[in-house]
């Protein structure tokens, strides 16, 4: 068995993506080249890093299959160029019911394709007095999770709302996951209700590095984006805030990845958890 190296250098970028692809991938470049001269290994970007657009006519005549979007064979080039790790956060792709994808891929510094995810859930919500939020009638979902093996370790794939269903990532760390993406693009006032702590909690349960590299600012199509790009150690501490407003940005922190062994040593809940019977009882 290959010997995982212990450390990551690692850049986290934050964005405020723009309604079509020629300006993100600008953006993606510049932090790539930014990433690249303080030499990080990895950089992580957010969730529709690569099309922000919320007029789905004009978003429709822009979006094809993954294998021709520009957005990322742009980043497919870009990694291979720079010679470095690129996780270009996620960009909308067509996807064979019509609807589209939220899809997100993990390159090798030779510009391939190591592996790709597709956003499982998706926000559909309807409150008495306002007009329903169905995100499903333009997003298909996915049905996979994805558990990436790198020279580091195992990296778990997710997008933005699947944070909110914690048994994604407990499964990710039952499998011995060490890092896990979860690039976004939050609300304000989800963003300051809930972003922080549900990171710091994932990280908590699972005893892995989390990596949440978000949009920030008051975006082309309308939208505001609460920013606060966070890296998590496996203890739950806040190693990196980006804050609400520098987009583009980029931060450069180095990580021990021996932390989620040690993490995991002194709290082994993902060892100690047990099967049960749930019963109802009317009182």
């Amino acid at each position: 068995m290959t010997e995982l190296k212990p450390t990551l250098k690692l850049a986290i970028g934050q964005m405020c993506s723009a309604a079509s692809h020629a300006p993100n991938i600008a953006v993606m470049e510049q932090l790539v080249q930014e990433a690249t001269a303080s030499g990080a290994e990895l950089l992580c970007l957010p969730e529709v890093a690569g099309l922000m657009n919320r007029d789905g006519k004009a978003a429709a005549e822009m979006v094809g299959p993954a294998e021709v979007d520009p957005y990322l064979a742009a980043a497919r080039n870009a990694a291979q160029q720079a010679g470095i790790w690129l996780h270009p956060g996620s960009t909308p792709v067509l996807g064979p019911d019509g609807r589209f994808l939220n899809h997100s891929v993990l390159i090798d510094p030779e510009g391939r394709e190591v592996a790709a995810y597709d956003k499982i859930h998706l926000f559909d919500v309807a409150l008495e007095g306002q007009a329903p939020i169905g995100e499903s009638k333009r997003f298909a979902p996915g049905d996979r999770a994805i558990l990436v093996h790198t020279p580091w370790g195992p990296w778990g794939m997710s997008i933005c709302y699947d944070l909110r269903f914690a048994h994604l990532y407990h499964s990710y760390g039952q499998l011995g996951a060490r890092v896990m993406f979860v690039p976004a693009a939050f609300t304000v006032p989800t963003g300051r209700a809930h972003w922080e702590v549900l990171l710091r909690a994932r990280a908590i349960e699972t005893g892995a590095f989390v990596v949440a590299a978000a949009q920030a600012g008051q975006h082309e199509d309308g939208r505001e984006t609460w920013g606060h790009s966070l890296v998590i150690s496996p203890w739950g501490e806040v190693l990196a805030d980006l804050g609400p407003d520098a987009a583009p940005s980029c931060a450069i922190l180095e990580l021990d990845l021996t932390e989620v062994e040690r993490a995991r040593a002194q709290i082994p809940n993902l060892k100690n958890g047990r099967d049960f019977h749930l019963v109802e009882i009317t009182a």
